[in-house]
């Protein structure tokens, strides 16, 4: 039960985060811009935000959770160690504690899955 709970809240932020980012295109563009990659900041912000709505649902159910999973780990990656890196892993900023304890809980979902209540489990048993 603790999984299912755990990663509805991870599926719940990421989605909330994609909104996010779709209401703040221009900001998202600028800071990928200015951290490493401004060539490509267009099609990362579009990488990102899509990324997040249909992985942050596809989490959220438990639906082919480690493929969610991966296709989050090179945003979140990015997140630590290239966009919230220059504020250090041990100060109080939220934003790369955020970052860290989310990229944590995907490796988590890569390695586990969806867990007992997840629509993986549910195709898995149901239908194979």
């Amino acid at each position: 039960m603790a999984i299912l709970l755990i990663r509805v809240a991870v599926g719940l932020l990421l989605l909330f985060k994609g909104f996010s980012f779709i209401s703040h295109t221009p900001e998202l563009e600028a800071l990928i811009s200015t951290n490493n990659f401004p060539n490509q900041a267009h099609w990362l912000a579009g990488y990102v935000t899509w990324a997040h709505l249909f992985g942050g649902v596809m989490i959220m159910l438990g639906l082919m959770t480690r493929i969610a999973a991966l296709i989050q780990l090179p945003i979140l990656i990015g997140a630590v160690f290239f966009i919230n890196a220059g504020t250090g892993i041990m100060t109080v900023d939220p934003q790369i504690s955020l970052s860290v304890l989310v990229l944590l809980l995907l490796i988590f979902f890569l390695i586990v899955g969806g867990g007992r209540f997840s629509m993986d489990r549910y195709l898995r048993t149901k239908l194979l």
